[in-house]
């Protein structure tokens, strides 16, 4: 397994280390719950270096990442900018969800997840061929996630480069790089924070002034409560490659408009449109007794879905789920754990947002 530059710090702390797509992350540092509820009421840091960071420049980047995203690059005017985008097969399967920075002129910054590195640069570079595209991996950086209502006054004294006054006038998906230090306002938790890219030495510096400001240290179990809370997809479940965005409650993220872009899968997702999508992601909430758990059977009035993401909320202290449903189902469901069928109620997600509970 692969270990990141602050390997040594979480199992100092008694972190519970994992395989994670291939790179030894910490689940958890003692109590999974305690980690989500400080995340929800102050702040909380992950590490996040697993994640893959690729650059991208060329005379050509710029028409080539309009073919490549279902969203539309063309819509980040300014250096620093920032959006969410599925990256598609043609048959409109999910490769990838990521997030796409402007740095300025033919300059862009890639955020893809970790255990699809492979995949992702593969069908990057096959697209790219032919292209004034140059595609560059940064495995030399690191990546600490600061989240939480807490976590950007905390963290704004402690940044390097005495970038913390810049970085607390950052909007929403806007980012701001100083030389090798790259700051978003960006995150996985329904939280407010920033997503840190930076070198191994600033950031272990950082994770160490963090700690000593009283940021607790989170591992992958809070992250994953914690974006299911706020109706977050993981890819490889919630979507995936033979899943689209219509069926995976991310049609929000596909730029139908210019018409004329001509996007990898557009010809497959508008057939899907005009058909008209058989199944929609929904959120659960459990009526009864148990745990929903991926792969459950969720019987409905319009046939069976499955849940694709589920679990047990510590903020609402009841469980709850992502499932795959026929469309036009009515609200009322049951999902069968073990031998026993539990009433369960279809709703829409985020179920958590900024620590406020939104979904009874």
């Amino acid at each position: 397994m692969q270990q990141t530059t602050l390997y040594g710090r979480h199992v100092a702390a008694g972190a519970k280390m994992v395989d994670f797509g291939g790179w030894a992350m910490p689940l958890h540092y003692g109590s999974q719950i305690e980690e989500h509820h400080v995340v929800r009421r102050a702040a909380g840091m992950f590490d996040v270096s697993h994640m893959t960071v690729v650059d991208i420049d060329g005379s050509d980047s710029a028409v080539w990442l309009r073919t490549l995203l279902a969203n539309d690059i063309g819509r980040l005017v300014q250096p620093g900018k920032g959006l969410y985008s599925c990256m598609l097969n043609e048959q409109g399967g999910v490769v990838d969800d990521l997030i796409a920075y402007s740095c300025g002129g033919n300059r862009y910054r890639l955020i893809v997840n970790a255990a699809t590195r492979d995949q992702d640069l593969a069908w990057m570079r096959a697209t790219a061929a032919g292209r004034d595209v140059v595609i560059n991996e940064r495995s030399d950086l690191a990546m600490i996630a600061v989240q939480g209502p807490d976590a950007r006054a905390i963290a704004a004294p402690l940044l390097p480069n005495a970038l913390g006054d810049a970085a607390m006038e950052l909007g929403k998906f806007e980012a701001l790089q100083a030389g090798e230090i790259f700051v978003a306002r960006t995150g996985y938790t329904g939280e407010d924070g920033w997503e840190i890219v930076l070198p191994p030495a600033a950031a272990a510096t950082l994770w160490d002034a963090l700690a000593e400001a009283g940021v607790a240290p989170c591992g992958l179990g809070a992250r994953d409560t914690l974006r299911l809370e706020a109706g977050l997809n993981l890819y490889g479940q919630d979507m995936d490659t033979v899943t689209t965005p219509l069926v995976s409650n991310l049609a929000w993220t596909v730029a139908w408009e210019p018409a004329e872009r001509d996007f990898i899968g557009r010809a497959a997702l508008e057939s899907e449109r005009g058909a008209g999508p058989q199944h929609q992601l929904v959120g659960l909430l459990l009526e009864g007794r148990g745990v929903m758990r991926a792969g459950q059977v969720v019987r409905t009035s319009a046939g069976d879905g499955e849940i694709t993401s589920g679990g047990f909320s510590p903020t609402m202290e009841r469980s709850i789920a992502f499932a795959r449903v026929p469309t036009g189902v009515a609200a009322d469901c049951e999902v069968q754990i073990r031998k026993n069928e539990v009433p369960a109620r279809i709703v829409k997600a985020p179920f958590v947002r900024n620590g406020e509970i939104i979904v009874t």
